[in-house]
């Protein structure tokens, strides 16, 4: 038994020694079904918190050579599992956390250095007959395992963490990827390659230079979706045990909702092998749960691991409406989101999908897959972003998105004086470089619509036949009327409203007539200040 070979059993006995442990040991079914087939490599990731280290250990302990575990696993759910031995201590395990490495050395070139010598001195320690390369990891490791008729199953925790410390040295990344993945691809040594890490593989462009492996992440766990987190029933199991609220637990820390097959275990043999089909599981972050089952106290825990500044450089990259995106998901609404051209790295955003899908992927969000919708997951999560968005950047933006409803709620009552005095205040976040301007007003006038696009699609500068109108917004369920928006810079509401009927722009709308509301918004640069009250805009509507 070494450092970084067959390291022993010692981490995962620990965590068995715990005053609370769930047992996920029957994840080793699933690990066992790949060893030795084109799937064998797996990179699981998650977030912090989620007990990706233990799970690492528990595989050192199954796999490793030259430690009699079999008392330990028979106790284990792992054993009720027909055929669970099969690979019990059958392969010589390398282990090692980047983490370690991560800041030792000055380039990458002598971090996976370290890495390389430190496993040939623990196999040459094993091995002591064997002569091999100390300059070639490769040719070596092949000479090991043909000498001592063992594979490799290679267990690599925190893989990412080059791309969390280091997110600038793209060449330095590259040359890692590229490392691993001459290490381990197509090599006849390896059973099995298992990765863990808070991000996926990373990809430059489509492409990925480890596209040998499964991703088991947050977005897809696929089959090992039930041991990704404390599963609802498991948590139910705690709760009674130590004597707990369910349902304020719930509250607190459930929600991260993901999609995944039955397990191996759950393989019905009697008529053909079959899975059972894919199943919803809620997920509860299982450092939190216990916290809160130990300490009797039920809180935010995230802060033990996770930084509130973290969350919030995140989302001030404001990208296509970030903020206005936070915002209403702090208000529970889930919004929809495209994953394809996240990178599966902290720097290389492009757009607000990229940015939603980092903070999936750190467990900020959750991910509904059947919808391809992000939400915040529970109170826990949401006391988070109260605390990232509590600086005065955001007081705008969470008034705007208040007064937004408020204003479609003014415009569908027809109450004009309540629709011009909120558009004041969308108007007012414009900036004064481009206040006075009819592009401003058009700006303002969609921003204090944002909610609008719950219930509506929003169609710009549509041609009528004998005119443009400004904005037209098509209701999505027949309940709400359409809008037809006219703008004037300049020029009073009625003269909008007039500018809509001589221009006849309802007959566009002809199918939504009775069903139209006709809505002429301007906006006076020289009102008077002092006037009683003083307003830059107006707005009449009337009923089409």
């Amino acid at each position: 038994m070494g450092v970084y070979l067959n390291p022993g059993s010692n981490l995962f006995k620990e965590a068995l020694n715990g005053k609370i442990y769930v047992d996920k040991t029957t994840m080793i079914t699933e690990t066992n079904a790949l060893v030795n087939t084109p799937n064998k490599y797996l990179c699981v990731s998650r977030p912090r918190r989620f007990g990706k280290s233990m799970a690492a250990a528990m595989l050192c302990a199954y796999y490793g050579a030259g430690d009699d575990n079999r008392s330990l696993f028979e106790r284990l759910k792992l054993a009720q599992c027909p055929g669970w031995d099969q690979y019990l201590g059958k392969f010589d395990v390398i282990y090692w956390i980047m983490t370690e490495f991560v800041g030792q050395s000055a380039s990458m070139e002598k971090v996976l250095g370290k890495i390389a010598m430190r496993i040939l001195n623990d196999l040459h320690n094993a091995y002591p007959n064997v002569k091999y390369d100390e300059d070639d990891l490769i040719y070596s490791l092949a000479l090991f395992s043909q000498a001592s008729g063992r594979q490799f199953v290679f267990v690599i925790d925190e893989w990412d963490c080059i791309f969390r410390e280091y997110p600038g040295e793209k060449d330095g990344q590259k040359a890692y990827l590229n490392w691993l993945r001459n290490l381990l691809k197509d090599k006849s040594y390896i059973a099995m390659a298992y990765m863990t890490g808070i991000l996926p593989v990373k990809k430059y462009g489509q492409h990925s230079a480890l596209n040998m492996f499964d991703e088991y992440s947050m977005t897809a766990p696929l089959q090992l979706a039930p041991y990704t987190g404390f599963t609802e029933e498991e948590v139910q199991d705690l709760c009674w045990r130590f004597e707990r609220p369910f349902e304020d637990i719930k509250a607190w820390y459930d929600g991260y909702l993901v999609y995944g097959q039955g397990p191996v275990s759950e393989i019905d043999h009697s008529v053909f092998p079959k899975r059972k089909p894919a199943k919803q599981y809620h997920l509860y972050a299982p450092l939190s749960v216990v916290n809160a089952l130990r300490n009797g106290l039920i809180k935010n825990y995230w802060n033990a691991t996770e930084t509130y500044e973290a969350l919030a450089e995140y989302i001030r990259m404001d990208f296509d409406g970030l903020k206005e995106t936070v915002a209403r998901l702090m208000e529970g609404e889930h919004l929809p989101v495209k994953l394809g051209t996240y990178q599966n790295d902290m720097t290389s955003m492009t757009c607000r999908d990229d940015v939603l899908a980092l903070l999936i992927h750190l467990g900020y969000l959750g991910y509904d897959q059947a919808n391809g919708e992000v939400f915040i997951p529970n109170r826990e999560i949401h006391d988070v972003f109260e605390t990232s968005t509590r600086g005065s950047e955001w007081s705008s933006t969470m008034r705007a998105l208040k007064n937004s409803q408020k204003l479609l709620e003014a415009v569908w009552a027809g109450d004009e004086e309540t629709v011009a005095g909120l558009l004041e205040a969308a108007h007012d976040q414009t900036g004064n470089r481009t206040y006075n301007s009819e592009a401003a007003l058009s700006y303002a006038v969609q921003l204090a619509f944002y909610k609008a696009q719950d219930e509506y699609t929003l169609f710009p500068e549509v041609d009528t036949g004998r005119g443009y109108a400004d904005l037209i917004y098509i209701p999505k369920h027949p309940i709400h009327p359409a809008l037809l928006v006219e703008l004037k810079y300049r020029h009073d509401a009625v003269t909008a409203l007039d500018q809509i009927q001589r221009q006849k722009y309802p007959s566009r709308l002809e199918h939504y007539k009775g069903n139209l509301i006709l809505v002429g918004i301007s906006y006076d640069h020289s009102a008077n200040p002092s006037a009683p009250n003083y307003k830059h805009h107006s707005c009449k509507m009337l009923k089409a």
